[in-house]
């Protein structure tokens, strides 16, 4: 599954590298891939598993790394002052 990540990662920078655009959104296009990657792995793993509570689980917690990143890239599209983007944290 790392492996998989980091395919998918590497895809996705190597595809975002050519564009043109400035830098925030090409980071906020990152972590939106980023965790799009991670979350379609966890539905991979919640239809590979055979208990059905544990796929529920991994299904819930896709679903939350996709909100997450999907919060993160916004705030970082417009630096959103209720984050740490604006103190480089």
């Amino acid at each position: 599954m790392k492996k998989t990540v980091m395919v998918a990662l590497a895809a996705g920078l190597v595809s975002l590298s050519a564009c043109n655009s400035s830098p925030r959104e090409q980071a906020a296009d990152n972590i939106e891939s980023n965790t799009e990657a991670v979350a379609d792995n966890l539905e991979d793993a919640a239809d590979a598993t055979g208990n059905a509570a544990a796929a529920d689980r991994l299904e819930n917690t896709a679903d939350a790394v996709r909100a997450t990143g999907q919060n993160q890239a916004e705030d970082m599209r417009t630096n959103d002052p209720d984050t740490n983007l604006s103190n480089g944290m």
